[in-house]
């Protein structure tokens, strides 16, 4: 078992990135909508997931580098590259400070169900000392520049985070036999826009890039690529087994209306008791809590990248990125400000990024200058050009939802 335990690590950084509050809240929804209905579409998300997240996995294991710094090395013309570098880095590096201020925030709203009167009034401001609290933990274990360090905090959190929600789903009483008709696919037009919201909180831009940097903190050769398969695969099912109870927490509520998780946790309390409430705000904190730091790290990592800076995580230029994109976080989200414009300008970037950075890592997977003998097989090529395909759908989706609502 302590072998075991020695051995995962990063694909628990991936789960803890993207099971944040926006997954949350979408599965909370999905849940509340349409019930059970839509498991599948989560068994095809973590498909999904799994079968990217491996081979970023395997580039960083092979490679030693980060998608960033092969993004880099696989194009002479400058113009090309740069223009590629600007796109990762605007929808990276912008895109997760706008995302980081929504973490915090979700970690504040699992704490404000429990904890009244979160805020402190100085004047004409307002400002919610636990937004402080949250970023000051995630600062800490960021500063400190020890992997091990990280990884383990982070591996905590993602167990009391699996165990808060499926403690909460268990409370719930599901009809096993609804849950089960659940994972029969099933596509009705007004369900569609739910689906690919599943998809997209699940597959990550910034994920890729995060997963192929930190596979080099922990592991070193080609030897170990059983190991980092076993982490992604555990890791991410675990992650999706935690999107799963939180659907099934969402289906159990009736007739009230539910916008957030947060409206879940108070709503499941007059019905399943205090402890319901009590265990999913936990939940939630958890959530917020572990992508408030792997967004920040993911940015830097992608900066660094980009750029060619040398060091590790006690650089003085990587602590300066993640310091900048926590501290605008703690800012929008301590003061309530809503940075909707910077918010719509990052999935405006994160819908064109997606699919370019999911069809760059099919091209390089296959390039045996580059990985040798441990390119994609045919059939990780297929899946890989149906996922390819998926996210041009899901990028053009989102950069059209945000046009039509400016």
């Amino acid at each position: 078992m302590k072998k075991w335990f020695s051995n995962i690590g990063p694909g628990t950084l991936v789960t803890a990135a993207f099971i944040g509050p926006g997954t949350v809240t979408v599965c909370t929804l999905a849940g509340v909508k349409f019930g059970y209905t839509l498991l599948w579409a989560l068994v095809l998300s973590i498909i999904a997931c799994i079968v990217l997240q491996e081979m970023a996995a395997r580039l960083g294991v092979v490679t030693q580098k980060g998608l960033s710094e092969v993004l880099k090395s696989q194009f002479d013309n400058k113009i090309i590259r740069s223009i590629l570098i600007g796109i990762v880095i605007a929808a990276i590096f912008i895109g997760n400070a706008a995302y980081e201020a929504g973490n915090i925030s979700g970690g504040v709203l699992g704490l404000s169900t429990i904890i009244d009167a979160p805020n402190i009034v100085f004047g004409s401001i307002t400002i919610n000392y636990l937004s402080l609290v949250i970023g000051f933990c995630a600062f800490v274990l960021l500063y400190m520049g020890n992997y091990k360090v990280l990884e383990r905090s982070l591996i905590v959190m993602v167990l009391f985070m699996s165990i808060a929600f499926v403690i909460t789903a268990i409370v719930t009483k599901p009809d096993l036999s609804l849950v089960l008709k659940g994972f029969v696919p099933g596509i009705e037009s007004e369900k569609l826009l739910t689906i690919i919201g599943l998809i997209g909180t699940t597959v990550v831009p910034y994920n890729l890039f995060l997963h192929a940097s930190l596979v080099k903190e922990k592991w070193h050769t080609t030897d170990e690529l059983p190991l980092a398969k076993k982490d992604t695969i555990v890791a991410i099912v675990v992650g999706g087994l935690m999107s799963m109870a939180i659907i099934i927490a969402g289906a159990a509520i009736q007739d009230i209306e539910v916008n957030s998780a947060a409206d879940l946790a108070k709503s499941l309390e007059p019905i399943f008791g205090s402890t319901a409430k009590y265990v999913l705000s936990l939940g939630l904190f958890a959530a917020g809590i572990t992508s408030a730091i792997t967004a920040p790290l993911a940015a830097a990592y992608v900066v660094k990248g980009c750029m060619g800076w040398q060091g590790g995580l006690k650089s003085k230029k990587f602590r300066a990125v993640w310091m900048f994109i926590l501290l605008l976080g703690v800012i929008f989200s301590s003061l309530g400000i809503k940075p909707i414009e910077i918010i719509q300008f990052a999935q405006v970037a994160n819908g064109l990024l997606l699919p370019i950075i999911a069809g760059f890592l099919l091209w390089v997977m296959n390039s045996k200058k580059l990985l040798g003998k441990y390119t994609n097989s045919r059939t990780q090529n297929s899946i890989g050009i149906l996922i390819v395909l998926v996210t041009v759908f899901l990028g053009t989706r989102s950069v059209w939802k945000v046009i039509i609502n400016m």
